[in-house]
């Protein structure tokens, strides 16, 4: 069990995504800052961690679906009394041919990436209201930022999630809820295990960041702490890149290897 002590200490927050990986590590990060958690994903035997947590509540389900959305918000209600924040992180990666991949694969990228959001976000505008104001951070990518070989369903749909979280923010500005985005880079989570098992495109990706390596989850996590927390309370709006460094290249040239 963790402790009640941290910038959250009291706050309720919703976090998708939330049986591995970024989502994962950014609801244990929030318990053990103080937080009470309630948790999604699509994995529901990804989510028995919350078992042996007080302040941890489980609400499976897939999150295109407007009544999981909706469950989940009214659970931070009626198990903790409410609703401050949501780090809306569930998402999935597609790839294939622009010529040849089936539209119902585009389509389910779509849905899981942007129609999941918008749905989240709407579940938290009432609860949010209620408390006076909130907090959403939602999981672009630095994918979002640009183009990919092959990437095309996946850089669009991260793409959109860009714009709709800047036209939310100023819709959703003067109720008091700010909304902003985070742009992970190559991050070692179950998404990218078939990347972990290609050594030479697990290094490729590796030199392509300033930092010359890839992320924790935690790393990113982090990122949404901050966000989410009262210490962020002017930024809004806002696209943050947790990429190592990645999307200030060109990419016409690799940085120089570690010495």
């Amino acid at each position: 069990m963790v402790g009640s002590v941290g910038r959250h200490d009291g706050r309720i927050v919703w976090v998708t995504g939330a049986g591995s990986g970024i989502g994962l590590a950014t609801a244990h990060r929030l318990l053990d800052q103080g937080a009470s958690v309630v948790v999604t994903d699509a994995n529901t035997d990804a989510l028995a961690w919350t078992e042996d947590y007080s302040r941890a509540v489980a609400v499976p389900g897939d999150v295109t679906d407007e009544a999981v959305n909706e469950t989940a918000a009214a659970a931070a209600g009626e198990r903790f009394g409410g609703l401050d924040a949501a780090v809306l992180n569930a998402g999935m990666s597609q790839r294939g041919d622009l010529a040849t991949l089936p539209m119902e694969k585009f389509d389910r990228t779509f849905d899981v990436n942007v129609r999941a959001v918008v749905l989240g976000i709407r579940a938290c505008i009432g609860p949010m209201r209620e408390r006076g104001g909130g907090a959403i951070a939602v999981t672009s990518s630095t994918s979002g930022l640009g183009g990919d070989p092959g990437l095309w369903p996946y850089n669009t749909a991260k793409a959109a999630v860009l714009n709709l979280v800047r036209a939310a923010a100023l819709d959703l500005g003067p109720l008091g809820i700010r909304v902003n985005a985070v742009c992970p880079g190559p991050t070692e989570t179950g998404m990218t295990e078939h990347i972990l098992e290609d050594p030479e495109l697990y290094e490729s990706l590796r030199r392509r960041s300033a930092l010359q390596r890839w992320a924790q989850p935690d790393e990113v996590a982090a990122v949404f702490d901050f966000l989410i927390s009262p210490e962020a309370s002017i930024v809004t709006g806002a696209v943050v890149p947790a990429d190592g460094g990645i999307s200030a290249s060109t990419g016409q040239f690799l940085p120089e290897p570690i010495p």
